[in-house]
């Protein structure tokens, strides 16, 4: 090897020494990537139940289909929607919103059109025949009073006939007179039952006229218009599916679409029975918006079901639950989903941390804290933090997740008096968290546990959300 050549590999091995050396000093630790602390934080501590919801106008003006009274007298029972302008469009009062199927309505009107005609057939044939039989009636009557007359002029005469004669001819005369006034009041009882059957004829063609009637106002209102100026949004069935173009209303329940007052808005949600024992009216809401996630509001709880129900496809028990809405923005809708955190509790001036740091040992609970691990004595919880009624501090550092080897970790205990004190509190239901101030300084405690102490105690799980 040369002389060159032995410098090379020199300066070769002392190049590759350098790099594995920085890179000794600069590779990631792993324990510390692992090893993040957080402190412990004292304040206001809110427990809340978070559930997504769906904003819906707290009053709306609801657009009618046509006149459920009419619709029940014409035998029409289901309708269905033809054509309708989209959701959410925006109307003002007269505008067209939607139009009805009238092929119904159509074929009952050609009946009733028939029908009218027969009607009036019957009319036209009942007073011919009405004519015809008073007009034959009076004919009778001038005839009778002819004969009477006749017979009137025959009485006269006879008086120089003998009284056989005389009797004779008398009798015709009240014959004649008895016939025509049989034929008068005959006459006036086929008069009564003329103008009756007339009465009746006529009062069974105006019926069918007024129906005739109803049924052409009916059709005009299959074209529906708004009552006032504002959004139209779609009415919802039993089923939650909105009444659009093939969709069809009744005669009982005839809406078709509603316009929202959408400076009152509610969200409507649904809570699980495990945690509807929390929800209560009066409690105040933070509400986000979905479409809108830079938008924050705030409500409160106006109406909590006292009976729960099942939703579709669903085996859980819920119970429904109204949020109003406190303030107004223009970009809100109905049906736009929420993000509702309900504060169901808040708890002042206690020290808390997140859920992660909290570790399980038999019966014992504990976080990792400086270079020891350090008993606590855990509170109510939210979906992320807890709160530590005993054993920690106001600013300790925590870690979130445990060391490599974390059974080589110290272990400082609570003492048992503590530890009784604040079970017979538990056990007088009037546990209070402990402030910073009154928190057990975790240093006078860095001893080994005594005998008999908490060495023994049974095992236990992790703490529960509250």
């Amino acid at each position: 090897m040369n002389k060159n050549q032995k410098q090379f590999t020199v300066v070769f091995i002392a190049l590759f020494a350098v790099i594995m050396i920085v890179w000794f000093i600069a590779r990631p630790d792993k324990n510390a990537a692992t090893s993040v602390e957080v402190p412990a934080k004292k304040g206001t501590f809110n427990i809340a139940v978070t559930t997504t919801g769906e904003l819906e106008a707290r009053s709306s003006e609801k657009i009618f289909g046509p006149s459920p009274t009419l619709l029940r007298e014409a035998r029409i029972w289901q309708l269905k929607i033809d054509d309708i302008i989209p959701d959410g469009t925006i109307v003002d009062s007269g505008d067209y919103v939607a139009q009805l199927d009238r092929t119904e309505l159509t074929n009952k009107l050609k009946d009733q059109e028939i029908d009218i005609e027969q009607y009036q057939n019957n009319f036209t044939k009942t007073q011919l025949d009405t004519t015809m039989e008073l007009r034959a009636a009076r004919n009778e009557l001038i005839n009778l009073r002819y004969a009477l007359e006749e017979a009137q002029i025959a009485v006269d005469q006879s008086i120089y006939e003998p009284p056989a004669s005389q009797r004779q001819v008398q009798i015709e005369y009240d014959r004649a007179m008895r016939s025509l006034d049989q034929a008068e009041r005959n006459y006036s009882l086929k008069y009564e039952k003329a103008v009756a059957n007339m009465s009746e004829v006529a009062t069974a063609l105006r019926k069918k006229q007024i129906e005739y009637t109803k049924f052409i106002e009916l059709s005009q209102e299959f074209t529906i218009r708004a009552p006032k100026s504002g959004m139209v949004i779609y009415q919802r069935d039993w089923d939650g599916k909105k009444r659009g173009i093939g969709s069809s209303i009744s005669s009982w329940e005839n809406v078709v679409a509603t316009l929202p007052n959408l400076k009152e808005m509610i969200t409507k949600t649904y809570i699980n029975e495990i945690d509807i024992s929390k929800v209560k009216v009066g409690q105040p809401v933070e509400i986000g918006v979905d479409a809108f996630p830079e938008k924050k509001f705030t409500g409160q709880v106006i109406e909590v079901a006292n009976i729960g129900e099942q939703l579709r496809n669903s085996n859980a028990r819920v119970f429904e639950v109204k949020i109003e809405v406190n303030e107004y923005d223009s970009i809100i809708r109905p049906a736009m989903t929420t993000k509702n955190t309900i504060i169901t509790e808040v708890i002042e001036d206690v020290v808390y941390v997140p859920l992660e740091t909290i570790n399980i040992l038999d019966s014992i609970q504990y976080v990792f804290t400086g270079n020891r691990r350090q008993q606590v004595i855990p509170g109510k919880a939210n979906e992320n933090e807890i709160i530590i009624r005993y054993g920690l501090n106001e600013g300790d550092m925590v870690r979130l997740t445990p060391p490599e080897q974390p059974e080589s970790v110290r272990l400082t205990l609570i003492p048992d008096e503590v530890l009784a004190k604040i079970a017979a509190e538990d056990l007088n239901q009037s546990v209070t968290p402990v402030s910073a101030e009154k928190s057990i300084d975790v240093e006078q405690t860095d001893q080994k546990p005594q005998q008999g102490g908490n060495q023994g105690r049974r095992k236990g799980n992790r703490p529960a959300k509250q």
